[in-house]
């Protein structure tokens, strides 16, 4: 069928012609039909989003995803191309891509009715056929609809002829689907002329109406504050969506690390890198907490992408030490989480009494993240010996973003009580062969059982160069 280049070719070779929402609809059933998934590459949604998006499509229905940013609403928008045929036949030089079987605007009907069965036909690949627009106060209806091309008018067209028209985003993906992020950005009477496109199917252009019965699928996203709260959507179109999908952030701990393995981009380290699981957790924890915090703007969220770069930068973090010290394992430490505090600034919005306490309500999330993930991994361990010897000994333990694990551990003489146990009760399944016996990984659990033994006020540690631009670095003793 792909081979045809007449419309009469099309016809023999048994094309029937459907609407972008039947097409969705019946590839969607062939894929529950056969288990395959609907979508790949999103984490979490299978029993919440998901299904709900199946049974929009199933229905028909145009939808509103709803949620806080980084929710993957503009990702599921995009998985949706899956669902379209590799392939569509459009008439040839359309600028609309009417069916060489239903043509819809005057060009194509003249031409249809002058050359029939030898109407050319072309084919356009699926991910041509999805549009996107972000919704700003400045959008115009010529950019979503179209306006009058003053070039074709001085050529001696009317006003109200069709062929004067230049189309915007909306009729250039006629057999597609359009989405637009932020709707209720959108200005109102913009809101109208999409509403008239998508209802009575006509497009309004400089007073003229022209009948354009445009075939998609719409898709909008919204915060849920403004979609619902703010009265920012018009009635009428708000009428005409016919699903909501809420989408959420991840539920648990380890859909959070899930995404984070995916969608973080591994430094072009000369090096190699192990992020142990435990500082993984203590990530996706704080993140949790930042969510639950009456401190923190919850109608703007926290996105998962703050947890990608905070990740990210734990990583290079480690990188940079590695680098500077020749050590062949990058491996984060307990005090590269400092180098995440500044970053965060920037991503989450704070609802404050007073100003100037942003990164006091970040540090406390991570400590009590790193609390919590210290108690759940090595709740019962023996601390006694290496307490004792901070107490009766008098040891110091000085570690920085700069210092290397073997400094850490020369620390303790060459003799580090219980680091057998604790090591194991924090192993990875995934850590590389041989690197349990890296001074790095060694470190990097040190440290973070001498951090959980501050917070739980078994230790004291004082800051020596506070955390910033130029690194950290602390001390713990008795």
């Amino acid at each position: 069928m792909a081979r045809a280049s007449t419309v009469t070719e099309l016809t023999a070779a048994g094309f029937g012609a459907r609407t972008v929402k039947e097409e969705l609809r019946d590839n969607l059933v062939e894929r529950l039909r056969t288990g395959r998934p609907l979508t790949t590459g999103v984490i979490g949604y299978d029993d919440t989003v998901l299904p709900a998006l199946e049974r929009a499509l199933l229905a028909g229905q145009d939808l509103v995803l709803l949620g806080e940013r980084g929710q993957a609403k503009t990702r599921l928008v995009r998985l949706l191309v899956d669902l379209l045929d590799d392939e569509l036949p459009v008439v040839t030089g359309c600028e609309i891509n009417c069916s060489p079987l239903t043509p819809i605007c005057v060009e194509c009907r003249e031409r249809a009715a002058e050359l029939g069965g030898n109407l050319p036909v072309s084919w356009i690949d699926r991910d041509r056929r999805l549009a996107e627009k972000l919704a700003t106060p400045d959008t115009s209806v010529a950019d979503l609809i179209g306006d009058v091309d003053p070039i074709k008018v001085a050529e001696g067209r009317t006003l109200g002829d069709e062929r004067t028209i230049h189309w915007g985003l909306i009729p250039r993906h006629h057999r597609g689907i359009v989405a637009i992020n932020e709707l209720p950005d959108l200005p109102e009477r913009i809101q109208v002329a999409l509403l008239n496109v998508l209802e009575e199917r006509d497009v309004q252009v400089r007073g003229y109406s022209l009948r354009l019965p445009l075939d998609l699928l719409l898709v909008v996203t919204a915060n849920p504050d403004d979609y619902t709260n703010r009265g920012r959507i018009i009635s009428p179109l708000r009428d005409r969506f016919g699903a909501q999908v809420r989408t959420h952030y991840p539920a648990t701990i380890d859909d959070e690390i899930a995404i984070v393995h995916a969608e973080a981009q591994p430094p072009p380290a000369p090096v190699d890198v192990h992020v142990p699981r435990f500082l993984d957790e203590v990530l996706a924890e704080m993140v949790h907490r930042l969510r639950a915090s009456p401190e923190v703007n919850q109608r703007s969220g926290v996105s998962v992408r703050f947890t990608i770069g905070a990740h990210e930068t734990l990583v290079a973090s480690a990188v940079r030490r590695a680098a500077r010290t020749g050590a062949a394992l990058a491996v984060p430490r307990v005090i590269d989480l400092r180098a995440v505090l500044p970053a965060a600034l920037g991503r989450v919005e704070f609802d404050l009494l007073e100003e100037g306490r942003e990164l006091d309500v970040i540090e406390h999330a991570l400590g009590q993240a790193l609390l919590a993930v210290w108690r759940d991994r090595l709740t019962g361990i023996d601390v006694a010996g290496v307490v004792s010897r901070f107490d009766d000994e008098g040891l110091v333990v000085d570690t920085g973003d700069l210092v290397p694990g073997e400094d850490v551990l020369a620390a303790f003489g060459g003799r580090v009580e219980g680091l057998a146990d604790w090591m194991e009760r924090l192993g990875d399944h995934d850590t590389p062969a041989g690197a349990n016996e890296a001074p790095e990984i060694a470190a990097s659990v040190v440290e973070f059982v001498l951090e959980g033994l501050h917070l739980g006020r078994r230790l004291n540690r004082d800051d020596l160069r506070p955390s910033g631009a130029g690194g950290a670095s602390v001390r713990y003793g008795s």
